[in-house]
């Protein structure tokens, strides 16, 4: 398949052009990527396909990789960034690594040096597949144009199937733009790389269908993994059928409603004390599609400590790897949760187990002091999910405090709504990855819950929302301060700022002096950016005016930025000092 623009009638195409029709022949829409000496061609190239094949312009090559991966979590369809050589193929490493860790399909395109100027320290030369050698799941220099498709079709294939991940290709310039004659039907070239037979065996489900059997105390451990195999309709079946409780990673939010009642909403450091008490006294522990953080586990070889471990993951090398499991199996945990849904039962006896969880639950939910007279972050999360509830709403979030507050306090009914940076912990994620995800879903409320640290991190994308018209909303939970940070010290350094407050140095809470919940010097002024770039936006301080703010922000047409100031001395609660087991758990 070509296009009678770009191929001559021998069939005959650019490199530059054989890149951007595989671009297209794999069904991506749109492409986030910012030019450069050595990208040239391949930007000329996406002009020409401009009917065919959106691009978007970032501020930042960052902030293009993490919408490229904004668009990739929201739809599980592989995202698609692309840079030049040197400087631009490095501002892409964080959100390459973020891939990596997090399972999300992507696919970086850098510009590179001409191959005769390889390794001669040339303008803009860097040999990023190097630096990325350990943050892809795999990566491709191109040296010769005749295996530009096959590459290609290496490329998605490898990023999407099995555990996804990302993969780099690297491309000289001159590869760019020489020409040869295409072949789309040549064959992959991936020996040892087998995902198919990735399936539990029959004995296998059998073996966990009788540990559920036998068990009394069961529970359910899911993680991003389901929502990556898009099995969250069979988990929801599972845990119905069997009335098994369920708890959440991070990346498993939305994967089962959080308002279902055997949800047990989020494990770990700042998860749920039901849910972290619930695997503590469990006899059998279900985990799905996760990989044993040590966020989720605190002192590993306390984690679970009673109980007999099945773990269902695609990936082998995390079988075992983290926490040893009684029944490791290597399978997509969407066609082994496909089994068992045909062979358990529903398990009556349980439900003393299942009443005492619910008891857990009903005496130490999530709670924040509702007396307070200014705006506390929990309290203008809640009211953000009350508002948004019947809607097609997509959150973002940066890394800190309001990451942790939004996992806590944000309702997720459905998978793909919870757009996070969970195991790389990428401040100035949020933003860049409403945009993406924005344009996956026009129709789609998309806000970013961020910080004010995290915030400005990638501020500069407020130009490519206003200017591709992408009506994105930011709740800015402004403290002055990298909250995370402070609550750490506070907790663990007696209270020393060591570099945490982030107005000006001569301010007294610089040097950890400060008694009120606010900093009265604002900095910066964000209604003023904002506006700056062609934005909405709006500041806020009293509490009567955060549900007719949100009304706003959510009415507005265009990009906004709600501006809210809360304290800086509120913690994210319960927490599990690092290290600690659950029963080390502070609770104020």
């Amino acid at each position: 398949m070509t296009s009678a623009r770009t191929a001559t009638p021998t069939g005959v195409m650019s490199g530059a052009d054989i890149v951007v029709q595989s671009l297209v022949n794999h069904g991506v829409e749109v492409v986030f990527a910012y030019p450069g000496g050595a990208s040239m061609p391949l930007h000329q190239s996406l002009v020409r396909y401009a009917d065919r094949i959106r691009t978007v312009l970032p501020r930042h090559e960052q902030g293009g990789g993490f919408a490229a991966q904004g668009y990739a979590r929201s739809t599980g369809r592989p995202g698609v960034c692309m840079a030049t050589s040197g400087p631009g193929a490095t501002n892409l490493v964080t959100a390459i690594a973020d891939a990596k860790m997090d399972s999300i399909p992507l696919i970086a395109i850098t510009g590179q040096v001409p191959t005769k100027n390889i390794g001669t320290d040339a303008f803009q030369e860097t040999p990023i597949v190097e630096v990325c050698r350990g943050i892809t799941k795999h990566h491709y220099l191109v040296t010769n144009i005749h295996d530009l498709p096959r590459v290609m079709r290496e490329a998605f294939y490898i990023a999407t199937t099995g555990r996804p991940g990302p993969v780099l290709i690297d491309l000289p310039k001159d590869v760019q733009l020489d020409t040869a004659a295409v072949d789309w039907d040549v064959p992959m070239d991936l020996p040892g790389y087998d995902v198919e037979s990735r399936k539990a065996a029959p004995e296998q489900i059998k073996q966990i269908a009788a540990a559920i059997k036998l068990s009394r105390r069961p529970v359910i451990y899911a993680g991003g993994g389901i929502i990556s195999a898009g099995a969250s309709e069979e988990l929801r079946r599972f845990a119905h059928k069997t009335g098994i409780p369920v708890a959440l990673t991070v990346m498993g939010l939305g994967a089962f409603p959080s308002d279902d009642p055997l949800c047990l909403d989020m494990l770990g450091m700042h998860g749920s004390v039901y849910a972290n008490w619930a695997v503590r006294d469990c006899d059998l522990l279900l985990a799905l599609g996760v990989r044993f953080d040590d966020r989720v586990t605190g002192k590993v070889e306390a984690f679970a400590r009673h109980a007999k471990i099945v773990h269902i993951d695609i990936d082998p090398s995390e079988l075992n790897k983290n926490k040893e499991a009684h029944i490791p199996v290597c399978s997509d945990v969407k066609y082994a949760l496909t089994e068992l849904n045909r062979i358990v039962e529903p398990k009556p006896e349980i439900e003393p187990w299942v009443r005492q969880c619910q008891e857990w639950k009903a005496q130490y939910p999530f709670r924040y002091d509702e007396q307070f007279d200014g705006i506390l972050q929990q309290h203008a999360i809640a009211e953000l999910s009350r508002l948004t509830a019947d809607r097609k709403t997509i959150i973002t979030v940066g890394v800190g405090q309001h990451q942790m507050w939004a996992a806590q306090f944000y309702k997720f009914r459905h998978p793909r709504r919870w757009l996070s940076s969970s195991g790389l912990g990428s401040m100035g994620f949020g933003l860049p990855a409403a945009l993406g995800a924005q344009v996956a879903h026009p129709d789609a409320l998309v806000v970013d819950i961020d910080g004010d640290g995290s915030f400005l991190m990638n501020i500069q994308e407020l130009a490519t929302c206003y200017c591709e018209s992408l009506p994105v909303k930011v709740l800015l939970l402004n403290n002055q301060h990298l909250g995370m940070v402070v609550q750490w010290e506070d907790r663990f350094m007696q209270g020393v700022r060591a570099h945490t407050y982030l107005g000006p140095v001569h301010h007294a809470e610089a040097r950890g002096q400060g008694r009120g919940p606010y900093v009265e010097e604002r900095y910066p002024d964000f209604v003023t950016i904002a506006k700056g770039f062609g934005c909405g936006a709006a500041s806020i301080r009293r509490k009567a005016d955060l549900v007719p703010a949100l009304e706003e922000m959510i009415r507005y047409q265009g990009p906004y930025v709600l501006d809210v100031e809360v304290p800086y001395q509120e913690h994210v609660l319960p927490m599990i000092p690092s290290g600690k087991t659950v029963d080390d758990m502070i609770l104020e």
